[in-house]
């Protein structure tokens, strides 16, 4: 019963008390006594001895309770919660590993699955009927039931005329999802909030603790670990965290492809091809970090606006690289690695609406959340200067203008924003024509290298 509730029944029970004993007041005698009461009765509810009150304290539902929606972590001076929480936190971890198929569990799950088969084989492929299915369930034990569950047999039974599935597809998926808790349970380890997410810090201690496990980054010296380890975490975060939380959470970590692109370099033998599309192969990361000394020209281990102008080709604008070191972070003027890192996954990565919404950031001008005229007119006249230096025809801003619009079609005829650029699928194409004469230059030709790119395939 609420306090209001409670209230009223007790003024009707004062009341009927006064017309029984022939005491009844007037209206007004009884607007002051129901004040008088109320002021008593709040009085009481606002005692710390108050019935309703202990009641609270002691769990009972006299009054409404709010509910506890979030516990508190420990704070750092209590080091008993904290060792508590450690330990408790290990204790479930290896609990959840201990149930994880190992190796032998997983041959013994193959072996059950060959001896079920159902034929006629599918080509070279083994398939296996619900029938089997249920009885490989059965001998697999404990651990494997999970893995059998009917919706998965669903998904997985795919224009079979018999209703079966592919006992490899099936083994794919059970190994797939064993290496996936796997990696969980190994990344948990580094989570030291037990939130779900891990900062720069403990991702960097993953990595870190990851390389001797990976035979493609042998060859790399020691000295250039912490440089390594820099350069793989900043791809995490650029891409996972564009609003610069200073985490990630584990989940997007385990569904991106970036994982599995690090722990490609378990492979042994691994094409150069493959090394060199792959960010984090040693490769790479020498090549990012080879490219950053090089233009470190006066050897301060930080670049200036004159040395990132080299960046590339070398055709950047000033006016662009005026508004990288606006924008980004930079110490006295000048940009250091991790800074450098961002730049380069954006200027590499412009399709992608992260590197979009970075480059979209020094393109707003005005930090108005979009692009107008003004803001195409004040990056196109540095191409125009540019293209005036080198001997091109200049285009006129009306008409690049009206080709960036026709491009994107944004939702406002008169401004364009990062939503625009990334539904359009031409944000890459835009930020060239903006920012890179040498872009500018690549689209404004563009039909006469496709004639040239045909008459080399004839």
């Amino acid at each position: 019963m609420s306090w209001v509730e409670s209230l009223r029944e007790s003024n009707a029970r004062k009341l009927a008390e006064l017309k029984r004993n022939g005491k009844l007041k007037t209206a007004e005698e009884n607007a002051e006594e129901e004040q008088r009461l109320f002021r008593e009765y709040y009085e009481k509810l606002k005692s710390p001895s108050s019935p309703t009150t202990e009641s609270q304290s002691n769990g009972g539902s006299s009054a409404p309770q709010i509910p506890r929606f979030y516990f508190k972590l420990p704070s750092e001076e209590d080091v008993l919660q904290q060792k508590l929480r450690e330990e408790s936190r290990a204790v479930f971890l290896q609990r959840r590993s201990r149930e994880l198929l190992d190796n032998d569990e997983l041959h013994e799950l193959w072996s059950l699955l060959e001896n079920h088969q159902s034929p006629p084989t599918n080509g070279d492929e083994q398939m296996i009927n619900y029938e089997g299915f249920l009885k490989v369930k059965d001998a697999a034990g404990e651990k494997c039931r999970p893995y059998f569950k009917p919706i998965i047999y669903a998904k997985l039974c795919q224009k079979d005329p018999y209703g079966r599935i592919s006992i490899m597809q099936f083994f794919n998926y059970v190994m797939r999802k064993v290496w996936l808790q796997q990696t969980r349970i190994g990344l948990s380890l580094y989570d030291v909030a037990g939130q779900g997410y891990l900062r720069e810090s403990d991702l960097e201690n993953y990595i870190l603790e990851l390389i001797p496990t990976l035979p493609q980054l042998d060859g790399l010296e020691k000295s250039f670990y912490c440089f390594y380890v820099c350069t793989a975490v900043r791809k995490f975060f650029f891409f996972l965290d564009p609003m610069h939380t200073g985490k990630v959470k584990i989940q997007d970590i385990l569904s991106c492809s970036f994982l599995d692109d690090l722990l490609e370099l378990r492979e042994e033998a691994l094409s150069k091809d493959k090394q060199d599309s792959n960010w984090f192969s040693a490769s790479s990361a020498l090549r990012v970090y080879g490219q950053y000394l090089s233009l470190d020209t006066d050897h301060n281990g930080m670049l200036n606006k004159q040395e990132l102008k080299r960046y590339g080709t070398g055709t950047l604008t000033n006016v662009f690289l005026d508004r990288v070191f606006q924008e980004c972070l930079t110490y006295e003027g000048e940009m250091d690695y991790k800074t450098y890192l961002d730049f380069v996954l954006a200027l590499e990565n412009k399709k992608e609406p992260q590197a979009l919404q970075y480059l979209f950031k020094i393109l707003d001008v005005k930090n108005v959340g979009y692009l107008n005229t003004f803001a195409l007119n004040y990056f196109y006249r540095a191409i125009q200067e540019e293209m005036r230096k080198h001997g091109h025809e200049v285009v006129s801003l009306h008409d690049v203008k009206d080709e960036i619009f026709d491009m994107v079609k944004p939702v406002d005829p008169f401004n364009i924003t990062l939503q625009d650029l990334i539904n359009s699928g031409q944000g890459d194409t835009v930020v060239n024509m903006l920012v890179d004469v040498n872009g500018f230059l690549i689209y404004e030709n563009r039909e006469v290298l496709v004639v040239e790119g045909n008459e080399d395939l004839v």
